[in-house]
């Protein structure tokens, strides 16, 4: 199964954080209502999960939807599982090729870590941030690691999207 991590960033690389003053770019948002109707599915975070819920969330009721949570043991109307590993087979079980890994920065870490990611998808955002948190990658599966680059496109409202291969 093909893993693919989508996030958005500030310009300079950290998880762009939404707020009421900065709100997620539309142009980002839509890119990942296509990117999540491709694969079919998409795999998240409770907070993450809780946060899409509260602000509209989208249309993904035609979608698999898995959450990742080790407090929380059932949401009405997804899956929810307690590792990437265990989200990763529910979705291929299901007959899917194809997971998107959402986020947040925890369920990036732990998918990275376990170097479960093939591609990574950079929604790189005009916005410069003081604080906000980051990819840790284990330094056991990437001291050092080449990508290397798919495809690049703008946007749109001076987001920048970068696609990379990662391989395993």
């Amino acid at each position: 199964m093909k893993t693919i991590l989508w996030a958005t960033l500030s310009a300079n690389g950290n998880y762009a954080q939404s707020t009421d003053e900065n709100p997620p770019k539309k142009e980002a948002l839509n890119d990942f209502a296509m990117q999540a109707k491709a694969a079919g599915n998409f795999i998240v975070g409770r907070r993450t999960f809780e946060s899409m819920r509260g602000n509209g969330g989208g249309s993904f009721s035609d979608l698999d939807i898995v959450v990742i949570s080790a407090s929380v043991k059932d949401i009405p109307g997804v899956k929810v599982v307690e590792s990437p590993q265990e989200a990763l087979g529910y979705l291929q079980a299901k007959g899917h090729t194809t997971a998107l890994i959402s986020g947040g920065a925890a369920v990036h870490n732990a998918f990275l870590s376990r170097g479960l990611v093939d591609e990574v998808i950079f929604n790189v955002a005009p916005v410069l941030e003081g604080k906000g948190l980051n990819l840790v990658i284990d330094q056991d599966h990437y001291q050092f690691k080449d990508v290397h680059l798919l495809d690049s496109k703008l946007l749109g409202g001076g987001v920048v999207q970068l696609h990379y291969f990662i391989g395993r």
